[in-house]
């Protein structure tokens, strides 16, 4: 019986028009679900990289892996799945704030090195960046406090160390 577990990929790709959709309907014909997915440029203009994270079983990984490197324009596909990397995600939260508990949440928000990016009468848009853990029991604090909207940008990663990935 196979584990159920978080894989993460990063995956170097050609810059250019429906990469991003190939990639995506790859999984979607599979039936296999991104649990995030994050792309940007990279230091070659010409080279866009995805983190994209999925949960699911050996085998599952196992064609998904044999699947991206099937594709033209994936350049390298790399697991950082076991890996010493860094992993990040940037999450924005839009706090109900009253008179009241605009001091309890602005100390809050610096306990996790957090910053206020706006501010109202009625609300603050929080800014934090950390690990899944990090961002996830910031939310929860919030929740007490009432939250209006939440965007999370999913987990972005790097190798550490001065190997490099392409």
């Amino acid at each position: 019986m196979s584990t159920i577990k978080k894989y993460v990929l990063s995956v170097l790709v050609e810059n250019h028009f429906g990469v991003l959709s190939k990639v995506a309907g790859l999984f979607s014909r599979r039936g296999y679900n991104i649990h995030s997915l994050t792309v940007g440029i990279t230091e070659d203009p010409e080279i866009s990289r995805m983190t994209i994270v999925s949960i699911g079983d050996d085998y599952m990984f196992e064609q998904i892996n044999k699947q991206l490197n099937k594709l033209i324009e994936v350049i390298k596909v790399i697991d950082l799945t076991n890996c010493q990397a860094v992993y990040r995600e940037l999450s924005l939260i839009k706090v109900c704030a009253s008179p009241n508990n605009k001091l309890l949440i602005m100390q809050i928000a610096n306990t996790f090195r957090a910053n206020i990016v706006d501010m109202d009468e009625k609300s603050m848009i929080i800014e934090i960046t950390g690990n899944e853990d990090k961002v996830s029991s910031f939310i929860e604090l919030m929740r007490s406090y009432g939250i209006n909207e939440i965007v999370r940008t999913g987990i972005t990663a790097l190798n550490r160390g001065n190997k490099l990935e392409n």
